[in-house]
């Protein structure tokens, strides 16, 4: 009789155990769930005030940027100009090439000014790259320049 009641005792404790162990399972995952609902709306309000921090860091640095890139524009028409101007006081017959070298750099300029007009400073626009393209096209601009002054002919 000792035995059939320390088992009916074992059982009973075992059944126990398994009823609790189950309903803290379900509380567990209810909390875990609510949790991922919190962790993900504090990565929705951290992606939301990056964006907004972002767009206010980039009109600041698109003013700055804007005002540099049209000084250098000008600067380089006033090169233009000058170069134009030697070619005519020379009086002596200028190759074809340099004329042309001077024309390829003045329509260079002319789209950089246009690229600096049209861009327009908004979140669906790629900052990053329009400002490294346009940066890369003004040093090109640049080399050409200091290039078509060189004489490499021997």
């Amino acid at each position: 009789m000792k035995k059939i009641i320390l088992a009916l005792a074992v059982v009973t404790f075992m059944t126990g155990i398994t009823f609790v162990s189950c309903k803290s399972s379900t509380k567990e995952e209810t909390e875990s769930q609510e949790k991922i609902q919190n962790a993900k709306k504090n990565v929705q309000d951290a992606k939301d005030s990056l964006a907004v921090a972002k767009k206010e860091a980039t009109a600041e640095e698109w003013k700055a940027f804007k005002n540099s890139g049209d000084s250098i524009i000008i600067k380089n028409e006033e090169r233009i100009s000058e170069l134009k101007l030697k070619m005519k006081n020379t009086g002596k017959s200028i190759d074809a090439k340099y004329e042309k070298n001077i024309e390829v750099l003045e329509q260079k300029n002319k789209d950089l000014k246009v690229k600096m007009k049209t861009y327009k400073n908004n979140a669906n626009e790629d900052w990053q790259s329009f400002k490294r393209e346009f940066n890369h096209d003004m040093d090109e601009l640049g080399q050409a320049f200091k290039d078509l002054t060189v004489n490499n002919k021997k």
